[in-house]
C-alpha cells in the first residue's frame, strides 16, 4: 500500500527541495472534497491555489475534455490551428470590460500571460521600463520574478533580476499606506528614478494573491488609469487569481469600474487545466510581429476544451452571485469569531466575493505580524480535515479560497473547523 510517508520520502529523494509541498498526497477529489493516500477526507479551500473555481472535476468540464480528448489532443497551434481556441478568444473578447475592439492569445500558465501582456505593451509602446508594486506577485520566470514585489521565496538566491522593472508602494490600510501616499509615491518615482515617456506599462492585481489579498482601493485604480492616459503607458490588470467569478464579479477590477488596456488571466479559467490568457485592446494585442507570440502547448485543445466548458458553468450555475453569498457568509462568521473575547489577534478580516482572507497579529500590539499563529493555525485545520494556504509578505495572513462550487453545508462544516483550529492553535500559544 503506498502511503503519505512512502511517498514523502520518495519525493525528497527524488524531487528538487526548490519545489515546496505539503504532506498531503491526494488520490482523489470531487468538487470541495479531496482524499489523500490514507483515505484521509479534507474540504479544500486552497482549490489548486484558485484554478478550481468550479470544483474538482465539473462533470461539464470533465465531458467536454473527454470529448475533445477522442478528436485531438494536440497539434499546436501555429501548425493546425483549430475552432475552440477562436470561440474561446471570441468570448473572451466580448466578457472582458471595454467597448473597443479587442483580441486574446493563450499561453499555458499566468507566469507566460504576464511575460507576453509586457512584450505586447513594449511592442506597442517602442519603450521598455515596467512599474509593478510592493507585494505583487507575477511568476517565478525571470522577468515574473523581476515584477513580484517579494524577495522570500521567490527572488532570493537568484542573483540579478532583469533591468527596469521598479515597483510602487501599493497602498495597504494595515500598515498605513493610504490610496493617497501611494499615488505620491508612484509620482516620486517618476521625478527621481523613471521617466514616465520610457514607461511602456503600470501592471497590477486588483486583489494581490500572494501578497495578503489586499485589495487595491477603487479609487487608486481609476487614478492609476488616468496616470497610465496621461502618459501614454499600457494599464495591465493581473486577473490571474482574481479573475473568472472569484471575487464575485467576472474580474476584481469590474467591482472598480475601471477599462484597463490588457488583462492577464490564468487559473480558474481551465478548471484544472493549464491555460493562460491575455485579452485586450486589439491595436496593443496585435503589436508584436507574426510568430513574437505562442509557444509549442499555448492554447492547448484539452485546456481550451475545459475553459469554453467552464465559462458554460459561470453562467449556468450563477458563479458569480454564488460566489458573492459565499463571501458573505465566511465575512459574517470571521467578523463575528474576532469579535469574540480573546480574539484580538484577527487584526483585519477582508475580502470581494469568495476571495477572503483574515491577518494575524500579536495580542499585545495589532501592529505586529503573528506569522507563528498563521502557520500554526494552518497546521492545526489541516489536522481537522481543512486545506488552508497562508500568504503576505510578513507571513501573517490566512487566505481562504472554497470552490465557488461548494455545498453550503461543506462550507459552514469548513467554517467550523476554521474556528475549532483557531481556537485550538491560541490555546496551544498561551
Amino acid at each position: 500500500m503506498t502511503t503519505s510517508q512512502s511517498l514523502s520520502a520518495r519525493k525528497a529523494a527524488a524531487v528538487s527541495r526548490g519545489v515546496a509541498t505539503r504532506e498531503i498526497y491526494a488520490v482523489r477529489a470531487e468538487n470541495a472534497e479531496l482524499w489523500d493516500a490514507e483515505g484521509r477526507r479534507f474540504l479544500d479551500f486552497a482549490a489548486g491555489i484558485a484554478v478550481n473555481n468550479t470544483g474538482h472535476r465539473h462533470p461539464t468540464v470533465m465531458a467536454a475534455v473527454a470529448e475533445q480528448a477522442q478528436a485531438f489532443t494536440h497539434t499546436c497551434f501555429h501548425v493546425a490551428p483549430y475552432e475552440g481556441y477562436i470561440r474561446l478568444a471570441e468570448r473572451l473578447n466580448k466578457m472582458t470590460p471595454g467597448d473597443f475592439e479587442k483580441k486574446t492569445m493563450f499561453a499555458t500558465t499566468g507566469a507566460e500571460a504576464v511575460e507576453n501582456a509586457v512584450k505586447m505593451a513594449r511592442a506597442f509602446t517602442g519603450r521598455s521600463g515596467i512599474i509593478a508594486f510592493s507585494g505583487a506577485f507575477h511568476g517565478r520566470t525571470l522577468l515574473g520574478m523581476a515584477l513580484t514585489g517579494k524577495v522570500a521565496p521567490y527572488k532570493k538566491g537568484f542573483g540579478a533580476m532583469p533591468p527596469e522593472v521598479v515597483h510602487a508602494t501599493f497602498p495597504n490600510a494595515m500598515t498605513g499606506v493610504t490610496e493617497e501616499a501611494a499615488i505620491a509615491d508612484l509620482e516620486r518615482l517618476f521625478a527621481s528614478s523613471v521617466d514616465p515617456e520610457r514607461v511602456a506599462a503600470i501592471i497590477i492585481e486588483p486583489v494581490q494573491g500572494e501578497g495578503g489579498f489586499n485589495i487595491a482601493p477603487f479609487g487608486f485604480l481609476a487614478a492609476l488609469r488616468q496616470i497610465c492616459d496621461r502618459h501614454g503607458i499600457v494599464m495591465i490588470v493581473d486577473e490571474i487569481q482574481a479573475g473568472m467569478a472569484r471575487t464575485g464579479k467576472m474580474y476584481g477590477v469590474n467591482h472598480a469600474g475601471v477599462v484597463p488596456d490588457l488583462i492577464t488571466m490564468a487559473k480558474g479559467l481551465a478548471g484544472g487545466f493549464p491555460l493562460s490568457a491575455v485579452t485586450g485592446r486589439a491595436d496593443i494585442v496585435d503589436a508584436p510581429n507574426p510568430g513574437g507570440l505562442g509557444g509549442t502547448y499555448a492554447g492547448n485543445p484539452l485546456a481550451i476544451a475545459a475553459a469554453n466548458a467552464v465559462l458554460d458553468v459561470v453562467e449556468s450555475e450563477k458563479l458569480c452571485e454564488r460566489a458573492a453569498k459565499i463571501g458573505e457568509i465566511i465575512r459574517g462568521r470571521l467578523n463575528e469569531l474576532a469579535r469574540r473575547q480573546g480574539m484580538q489577534v484577527i487584526g483585519d478580516v477582508r475580502g470581494l466575493g469568495a476571495m477572503n482572507a483574515f491577518e494575524l497579529v500579536m495580542a499585545d500590539n495589532t501592529a505586529a505580524a503573528n506569522a507563528d499563529l498563521t502557520k500554526a493555525i494552518v497546521a492545526e485545520a489541516e489536522a481537522r480535515g481543512l486545506i488552508l494556504l497562508s500568504c503576505g509578505t510578513r507571513y501573517n495572513v490566512v487566505r481562504l479560497l472554497p470552490p465557488l462550487t461548494i455545498p453550503f453545508d461543506q462550507l459552514d462544516e469548513a467554517m467550523t473547523i476554521l474556528e475549532q483550529s483557531i481556537e485550538a492553535a491560541l490555546e496551544k500559544s498561551a
